[in-house]
């Protein structure tokens, strides 16, 4: 993927992705295709901050009815970023 801002979507506020800022880990929602190599420059280039690893998760969407009709919901995949010591996300500390 060529520009940073298309690999990171858009972060994932959850209770657990809350609790996981203490340790200096930050959770994003990236495409599918994104790999772990791409979500570090990205991450570094945007914020100015230095990585240490990058986990991803493949979530599959759930299956929902709605009466008759039956729907899925859309793939995603998560990437929990952890940074150096001392380092800190500006963007995620208002929340």
């Amino acid at each position: 993927m060529s520009n940073a801002r298309d690999v990171l979507i858009r972060p994932l506020i959850t209770e657990k992705s809350t609790s996981l800022m203490q340790e200096s880990k930050y959770t994003f929602i990236v495409p599918l295709s994104a790999n772990k190599i791409e979500i570090r420059q990205a991450v570094e280039e945007l914020f100015k901050v230095k990585v240490l690893a990058v986990n991803t998760v493949r979530v599959m969407g759930k299956t929902k009815r709605m009466g008759k009709t039956q729907g899925k919901r859309p793939d995603y995949k998560k990437a929990i970023v952890k940074l150096a010591p001392g380092s800190q996300i500006e963007f995620f500390e208002g929340v």
